[in-house]
């Protein structure tokens, strides 16, 4: 395979792109430095909106054009929206690469926003809060974000209420395609059968026009930890917990990664074997990190009946504090492994090398070779690990989300204090 290409144009643009020898298809995406975090509280939900609205049609393509040009040949088109980025991406034949970035790039730089096609996809992207609603082990997350980060735009939901929802106006989606979808802010990533010089001039044609534009600063995360407690008669108590983690930049970076993984990342973590295995306390149980540039979050989830909620939240609590204190060389190796064998498995696929290679580019300015990350994740040691979870235990700030018959569960508080005793 060979390394990757990276190519900058004049505006701040960046290019990046990877050979993968062998392969028949490619992935081609374009990363925008934009999402939920960039939005205004008036704006919450606009960052998601904009990403459904590229969709539905440009000056030479409508929203049907636009589908056919991918799926008449083979391909997948798609997009996702997050707190940090908005992703627009396709996966075709190598033959169609030149296709695919022309059509990507026209729905990203010149989508004609129609009325009628705001108000019907206003009503999809209502439906689609209102499934959200309607998926406790989905929306449990948003609220345990909120109670996290509360009052600030790191905390707030990726699709928006659908009050501010029902309100977006063309003006509204224009005006935060001005503000945020500078040229320094876009990537261009494409990996598999692909031709990095090829790419460079298509993205140049497309792309050179655009004048930078200085960027907003982001609102600096501030962890606060609350609880949100909301009852209602369903089949399964849901339970979230949340502590704050590292970010990107961070030290403990693997670190945070390694101890979530053995903690709660598998069928032979500590809080599957203890809670599900032993105690048959949930059929469903796992810890998992994420990222941002100034914060990170490790969040504990399990579904379990309501008058099992108690013990299933003190004893996760339980099992959170002895890991800190006698987590094995055995776990920590095991863990180590699954990390190096996720990014391995995940750099055989075009999309996932084309993400990996975005974000990295985003997040670091930088690819790090992949061997020069396996080395990383096996230097962090079990002094390590336990080092960060203990500090994390020491700040006895965690956020916690209940939904469900959860009249039993403990408070925040009253975990914060089992926590540090």
């Amino acid at each position: 395979m060979s390394q990757p290409r990276i190519s900058t144009l004049s505006n701040g643009l960046r290019v990046v792109t990877r050979d993968m020898p062998g392969l028949h298809s490619a992935a081609i995406g374009i990363w925008v430095n934009a999402g939920g975090r960039d939005e205004r509280s008036e704006q919450n939900g606009i960052a998601h909106f904009l990403e459904h609205m590229a969709f539905k049609g440009t000056p030479t393509r409508s929203a049907l054009q636009i589908a056919e040009a991918i799926e008449n040949v083979g391909g997948y088109i798609n997009a996702y929206t997050s707190r940090d980025v908005t992703s627009y991406y396709v996966r075709v034949l190598a033959g169609d690469v030149s296709m695919a970035l022309d059509v990507i790039s026209d729905i990203v730089l010149n989508p004609v926003f129609d009325a009628r096609e705001i108000e019907v996809e206003r009503g999809v992207i209502l439906q689609e809060i209102g499934q959200s609603l309607d998926t406790p082990d989905d929306v449990i997350f948003d609220w345990l974000q909120e109670a996290a980060y509360p009052d600030q735009p790191i905390g707030r939901t990726i699709l928006g209420p659908a009050e501010r929802v029902s309100h977006f106006s063309r003006e509204d989606l224009a005006g935060f395609t001005a503000e945020h979808y500078g040229p320094e802010r876009m990537i261009v990533a494409a990996a598999g059968a692909v031709d990095h010089d090829r790419i460079l001039r298509q993205v140049e044609a497309s792309f050179a026009h655009l004048a930078p534009r200085a960027a907003t600063a982001r609102v600096p995360a501030r962890w606060q930890g609350a609880e949100t407690r909301r009852v209602k008669k369903l089949e399964q108590a849901h339970f979230a917990l949340a502590f704050e983690g590292p970010g990107y930049q961070s030290p403990e970076f693997y670190a945070a990664q390694i101890w979530t993984s053995a903690l709660g990342g598998g069928m032979s973590s500590r809080l599957f074997q203890r809670i599900r295995e032993e105690r048959g306390l949930c059929y469903s149980i796992f810890a998992q990190s994420g990222f941002h540039e100034d914060t990170g979050m490790v969040t504990i989830y399990a579904g379990t009946s309501g008058d099992q909620v108690a013990d299933l939240a003190n004893l996760t609590v339980d099992e959170i504090k002895r890991a800190a204190e006698d987590m094995s060389e055995a776990e920590i190796a095991r863990a180590r492994a699954q990390l190096k064998a996720g990014l391995l498995m995940g750099l055989e696929s075009p999309t996932g090398q084309a993400e990996r290679m975005a974000r990295s580019l985003a997040i670091w300015g930088r690819i790090a070779d992949p061997a020069e990350v396996a080395e990383r994740i096996d230097a962090v040691s079990v002094a390590d690990v336990r080092a960060h979870a203990e500090a994390l235990i020491a700040a006895a700030r965690p956020a916690l989300a209940l939904y469900g018959p959860v009249k039993l569960a403990p408070t925040r508080a009253r975990l914060a204090e089992r926590l540090a005793a």
